[in-house]
């Protein structure tokens, strides 16, 4: 049965991965978003293990001429991740696709420095990351993501989605062997029919989702402080 929205199947999502904490040694939890459309689902799985919740910003870089189609990913300025076997079945070149890259990497860096501000992006080194995304269908974001991370010094990483294509699920646990994802679908075909709605996020959204995260732990701070 699809989830209702985004807000429901990270809901779900946060049960399943409460259920693993407990039998998981997790040291210094942190859930890491891939925005946009990680953001909400993101939330209530840093809730319920009382982590801190921040974004990943990493972006798509599509097939020419059919942008949702992912043919590679970039994650800051580290060099972009491409699906070398696509590309050589579409007879397209990294180098061709320079100007792809430029743009992905421009509209990367205006998301990063609206979510974020002039707030540094959390430390992950020696740290359990809790990477979270709406689904998972050619996984190249979220791999190009989840080696950032090891390469920043995660102590583990553990990628969680609501619904993903069980031949990512199984060519993403080569690069973390901790992958919860609740509904693959023997005929998956895109993350979209997973959800009953599915509206593209905005980046407002995205902003009230990690704004009202942030005044939260600021009241349990002072909260705690007030004991």
């Amino acid at each position: 049965m699809p989830f209702r929205d985004r807000t429901h199947a990270g809901e779900e999502l946060a049960l399943r991965v409460l259920e693993w904490a407990d039998s998981s040694d997790l040291v210094d939890p942190v859930v890491l978003a891939l925005p946009r459309g990680g953001v909400p689902v993101a939330a209530p799985v840093a809730h319920a293990l009382h982590a801190p919740l921040d974004v990943l910003v990493a972006r798509k870089i599509g097939v020419p001429g059919r942008r949702e189609t992912a043919i590679g990913a970039v994650v800051g300025e580290e060099p972009p991740l491409f699906d070398r076997a696509a590309l050589e079945l579409l007879g397209l070149s990294e180098d061709g696709l320079g100007s792809d890259v430029a743009e992905a990497r421009d509209e990367l860096h205006r998301r990063a420095h609206l979510y974020r501000t002039d707030r540094p992006a959390p430390p992950v080194e020696n740290r359990t990351v809790i990477l979270v995304d709406d689904g998972l269908a050619t996984g190249l974001t979220a791999t190009a993501a989840l080696l950032s991370l090891r390469r920043r010094g995660a102590a583990r990483l553990v990628l969680a989605a609501p619904v993903g294509s069980p031949q990512s699920v199984a060519d993403l646990r080569a690069h973390t062997g901790d992958v919860i994802c609740l509904d693959q679908p023997p005929d998956f075909r895109a993350v979209s029919e997973g959800y009953e709605r599915f509206p593209q996020v905005s980046d407002a959204e995205v902003m009230d989702v990690l704004n009202a995260f942030r005044a939260q732990e600021e009241r349990q701070e002072k909260s705690g402080r007030g004991r």
